[in-house]
């Protein structure tokens, strides 16, 4: 047995939380405790409601209430909303409480002590008109740097330069619009600079960090460790322990990752055990996980890490797994039309676990993902419903109907392997926090069990030998096991039924990962079983009524022949060069382009495109680029696109380029790219495209990546090419046309995606 700590980014309690907050870091730490505690490891899982700051207080004037009042409002809100998701704290806490100010302030004077804390006096933005000092997210303006608009005081998320007061450009007040003026005022800093050395070498230290991590932390490390203001002028928070401030507070940003102790602290103390903490905090063996969304990164790889090292003898993170952002397509949403998004609502329409299934299947754990009521609705029904509930009840209910309870059998050695193959992948994935590979396992086994049982014709073997149709239905009964135990991380309600139907004792949790292979009892009697999940039908506009219905309309085209050979997977997409001749800013979302491209036909293509913050509109406009042109229409954010755009990605390698992809030589628009394969042109879907390998690198010796590789004359030094197991080809157009990037600073082996 091992222990494992939990720790989840703190919802701020200003308002419901949103399905972005259970994708991003409500979900993924839930089915992490419960797989561990699947094999056995004590967890503890800690977080809460973040109740301090100024939007707490502004919010609550405007409502006539206390900072208090508002606060705790939506505290209980969250915390029902959360245990009706079926997610489960050790304690789901508030900063706002007696042991988290006690903690904070401990650590205060710790710190201070050491010399770690001192005052200074500093400039801040203080708004005339609103008579306050302005935190860094009440200040917007233009970042310096690269000029993202709507920039917040203290950090650029476009770029990740942070700021100190006065260096925004046209800084206004988000409150009341005036423009602030830089007052002078005495804070409380933390030494943070004295830590580099040693968040280096815990950075360097943690080669399992996923790229966003590692990229953000990186980048705040060679930029220089600042020191940081840790008190606000303010009334509401964790008041200083000390005489002559009481017209300050520490602040949110400090305080509010010290809960993950506190709320250990508090935990210890309410199951009568007020040491227990220490058996995570100060045990070097018990690994820390940080469940956060991507823009929390540097307050959990660098500030937080250097308040521990500064206390000392603290338990470090070992990971965290921060996954980016849920993006919200469809148009407007409400609750008319089973559109809205905060959690109490939508659980008043839609079984949790059938929630948690679809935020699971779209997790965006390295890459933004698209959520839309159309998807929702042909995700469940199409692939939870009709697979893994259909498997359930077909072999439940038909072992119950001819044989009463679990019939003997041997074990089938096809069954053994595919549930052994099954359950190695996925505790790879399931360990490294890779869950949405990790429900794609469990619903390929599914898929198989469904394959097993029509292969296996039981409703006609059981006319002609009972006894072998009972053997038959003990393999099966053995896949419907090992499918609710591995579910159960995901979708815990229904899975711990379908054990109840399999008449076992006990939960699944006691049970434990080892009951996925045990045998089946035979003659154990069956409970009467009910389908667990239900169809569901959402109520939409008429222009996603249409979208659904072209779906389906694909669905019933025959399918096109799928082309056979080396690079089969490529010959699926329809490559094109495109020529960009109008670039505007997508009306919903800040970080998105529409772009209007000349692919040779008739009409420009719609493409959108989240590299706003990569490349200027100057830059993006008469640009060549690559198109998958054959790539199935989808929303963002309401938005039609046509397309997708081909770039090179090096940040799973540790870079941070994103470089879109251009012909090398001049061709027209609409030249395709196929290498002079002959490709399809049929519709495809993004899966398609993950399944080729196509890697930049630049040419040493004329070798690609140290392999032979046949070139036109003329090719560039940078080019792309195609890998298929050990056959590789220059990714062009057959005709001494080559793709390349324009930009050297890369590293070889990059993906294109």
């Amino acid at each position: 047995m091992s222990r494992v700590c939990i720790n989840i980014a703190w919802p701020y309690s200003n308002g419901a939380i949103h399905l972005g907050h259970l994708a991003g870091s409500l979900l993924p730490p839930d089915i992490f405790s419960r797989y561990n505690r699947l094999l056995g490891n004590e967890v503890l899982m800690v977080g809460g409601s973040d109740q301090h700051g100024t939007p707490i207080t502004v919010s609550a004037e405007k409502c006539g209430m206390t900072p208090e009042a508002y606060a705790d409002k939506f505290h209980e809100i969250n915390k029902k909303a959360i245990e009706d998701m079926g997610i489960e704290y050790s304690l789901f806490n508030k900063t706002h409480c007696a042991v988290h100010t006690e903690v904070v302030q401990d650590i205060f004077l710790k710190l201070k002590d050491k010399g770690l804390i001192y005052t200074k006096q500093t400039d801040q933005y203080f708004c005339p008109k609103c008579n306050r000092f302005l935190p860094d997210r009440y200040v917007e303006g233009v970042c310096p740097i690269c000029g993202n608009q709507k920039t917040r005081s203290d950090q650029c998320d476009a770029c990740g330069t942070t700021f100190e007061p006065g260096d925004l450009k046209e800084p206004y007040c988000t409150l009341c619009g005036a423009t602030p003026e830089i007052r002078p005022t005495e804070h409380f800093f933390l030494k943070l600079s004295a830590f580099r050395e040693e968040l280096i070498a815990l950075m360097d230290s943690k080669d399992h960090w996923r790229a966003n991590v590692k990229a953000f932390t990186k980048n705040w490390l060679e930029d220089g460790l600042h020191d940081r203001a840790i008190t606000r002028d303010m009334a509401w928070g964790v008041p200083i322990p000390m005489d002559g401030w009481d017209d300050k507070v520490i602040y949110v940003w400090f305080e509010a990752v010290i809960g993950y102790l506190s709320s250990s602290v508090e935990y210890s103390r309410s199951i009568g055990k007020p040491d227990y903490w220490e058996l995570f905090w100060k045990d070097p063996e018990c690994r820390h996980y940080y469940f956060i969304g991507k823009d929390n990164i540097p307050f959990h790889s660098i500030i937080w890490p250097a308040i521990l090292m500064g206390i000392g003898d603290m338990t470090l993170p070992y990971d965290i797994p921060a996954n980016e952002y849920l993006m919200i397509g469809g148009g407007k949403f409400s609750k008319s039309r089973g559109g809205a998004i905060d959690v109490p609502s939508v659980l008043e329409q839609y079984d949790a676990d059938v929630v948690r299934y679809y935020l699971s299947a779209i997790m965006p754990d390295t890459h933004d993902s698209e959520f839309s009521w159309a998807d929702f609705q042909t995700k469940v029904n199409n692939e939870l419903v009709a697979n893994l509930g259909n498997y359930y009840h077909r072999c439940l209910s038909f072992t119950a109907k001819n044989f009463g309870s679990i019939p003997a059998g041997a074990d089938d050695e096809e069954v053994t392997k595919a549930i052994a193959d099954a359950l190695a992948e996925y505790n790879a994935c399931l360990g490294a926090c890779d869950f949405k590979k990790g429900i794609k396992v469990v619903m390929d086994l599914g898929h198989f069990g469904n394959r097993y049982f029509d292969s296996k014709k039981p409703w006609a073997l059981v006319k002609e030998d009972k006894d072998a149709c009972g053997a038959v239905m003990y393999n099966n009964l053995r896949l419907v096991k090992a499918l609710c135990v591995m579910a159960w991380p995901f979708m815990p309600k229904s899975s711990e039924r379908i054990w109840g139907f399999l008449g076992c004792e006990g939960t699944l949790e006691q049970a434990g990962i080892g009951a996925v292979e045990t045998p089946l009892d035979a003659g154990q009697a069956l409970g009467d079983s009910v389908p667990v999940y239900k169809k569901v039908e959402i109520k939409m506009e008429e222009e996603q009524k249409q979208e659904v219905k072209e779906t389906k309309k694909e669905k019933q085209q025959p399918k096109a022949a799928v082309p056979e050979g080396p690079f089969a997977a490529f010959r699926r997409m329809d490559v094109r060069v495109g020529e960009v001749i109008q670039v505007d800013d997508h009306p919903e979302a800040e970080k998105l382009y529409v772009l209007k491209v000349d692919l040779g036909e008739e009409e420009p293509r719609q493409i959108v495109t989240n590299l706003k913050t990569v490349y200027p509109v100057d830059q993006m406009l008469g640009r060549k680029l690559l198109v998958i042109s054959n790539l199935k229409p989808a929303k963002f954010r309401g938005v039609r696109s046509e397309g997708m755009l081909m770039a090179l990605d090096d940040e799973p390698l540790g870079g941070s380029a994103i470089l879109l992809l251009k012909p090398a030589t001049d061709v027209p628009n609409g030249t395709r790219i196929n290498c002079g394969l002959e490709n399809s042109s049929s519709r495809i879907e993004v899966k398609h495209c993950e399944a080729v390998t196509i890697k930049v690198a630049h040419l040493a010796d004329g070798k690609f990546m140290g392999r032979d590789i046949e070139l036109p004359e003329g090719a560039p030094d940078i080019v792309a090419a195609i890998i298929d197991g050990d056959d590789i080809i220059v990714f062009g157009d057959g005709n001494g046309c080559v793709m390349t990037v324009e930009s050297p600073d890369f590293i070889d082996g990059a993906d294109v995606v």
